[in-house]
């Protein structure tokens, strides 16, 4: 059976796992399964131990998130919004992660890393909460040590077959770094051409808030929705003159005549991410022209733009009451989330 070389133990070792891991937790745009993966086959062939391999891959997460947490507790919203600035991914899952995280704790954060997305927001956005640190290391503990020993037990799994390859990568004349470095190649160069088309496609779509004012003073304003989790609408109960709250999880579908107009949509997304998502919802519920406003609500704000109170739904004032009273899997109040903090037996 064909065999990966010795020598990247002796030269590599857990270090490697660390530092590849450690980067890839840090937001560096690079992927750390291939070497988990690498880190398997050579334990299943007996050159490295495998609690020494997992326990540089679970110090190297455990350090990256506790670093996101601390960053997020420090700073709130206000540093997940920098943030996302610079993170497509981040911006897109935020809204989902807090929908998740809400509804069945912080023991998700175990399962968080195989969840596509999840992972990078998961220690920032439970930073902004009032969780204790010890449940947040304890599930973050869990969650490393059954991510990494994922990737390594199929690592070994498939140690025949990449053995093979590495043979066939030999024969040509390259080396096994050679095709890590294509991997990370290859992971940057999806991400950058993701990122171009998804600018090609708000350079087309989105308004800036002057626009957005223009707008409204014509013969034919548009019509607004607000697109913040409604969390978020309580948390900051303000709002663009005349804007509708809207409900991307309703099944209805919105009036013929109404979904003919112009529609402006807002949420409190920096780099517009989950605009995209938020208006191929709004062509599936049948409107037509939908356009996600610039910078969003804050950037409205900055421009100096007035907003108006949101009125108080009854309705959401007993839900809230009603979720305090009982077992939660959490809800926003002021610049936090509260989420339940179930620890282990």
């Amino acid at each position: 059976m064909p065999h990966v070389p010795t020598s990247l133990a002796s030269s590599w070792g857990a270090w490697a796992v660390f530092v590849s891991v450690l980067a890839t937790q840090l937001g560096v745009p690079v992927p750390a399964a291939p070497m988990l993966i690498l880190a398997g086959t050579l334990i299943a062939q007996g050159t490295v131990p495998f609690w020494q391999m997992l326990l540089a891959a679970v110090l190297a997460v455990l350090i990256a998130d506790s670093l996101w947490f601390a960053a997020g507790r420090l700073y709130g919203r206000q540093f997940l919004n920098s943030l996302v600035r610079f993170s497509l991914s981040i911006d897109s899952t935020l809204r989902t992660a807090r929908a998740w995280f809400e509804r069945f704790g912080v023991p998700l954060l175990a399962l968080s890393k195989f969840v596509p997305g999840l992972g990078p927001v998961s220690a920032p956005l439970l930073g902004t909460t009032q969780i204790e640190v010890r449940v947040f290391v304890l599930w973050d503990l869990i969650g490393a040590t059954a991510w990494a020993s994922a990737w390594m037990l199929g690592g070994a799994a498939l140690q025949e077959q990449i053995g093979r390859l590495f043979a066939l990568v030999r024969a040509n004349g390259a080396t096994v770094v050679d095709v890590l470095v294509l991997a990370c190649i290859g992971f940057v160069l999806y991400r950058w051409i993701r990122r171009v088309q998804f600018r090609q496609w708000l350079a087309t779509h989105r308004i800036t808030p002057d626009q957005l004012d223009a707008m409204m003073r014509s013969d034919s304003p548009p019509v607004i929705y607000d697109a913040r989790p409604a969390e978020i609408r309580r948390e900051e109960p303000y709002r663009i003159k005349g804007a509708v709250a809207l409900d991307l999880d309703s099944p209805d579908r919105v009036d013929q005549l109404l979904s003919e107009h112009e529609v402006v949509v807002y949420c409190v997304c920096p780099n517009e991410a989950t605009a995209k998502p938020i208006a191929r919802r709004l062509h599936a519920k049948g409107f037509r022209h939908v356009r996600p406003l610039k910078g969003g609500l804050d950037a409205w704000e900055k421009h100096g733009y007035p907003v108006e109170s949101i009125p108080l739904d009854p309705t959401h004032a007993r839900h809230e009451r009603d979720e305090m009273g009982g077992d939660v899997g959490g809800k926003i109040s002021g610049d936090t989330i509260t989420i339940r903090v179930t620890a282990p037996e």
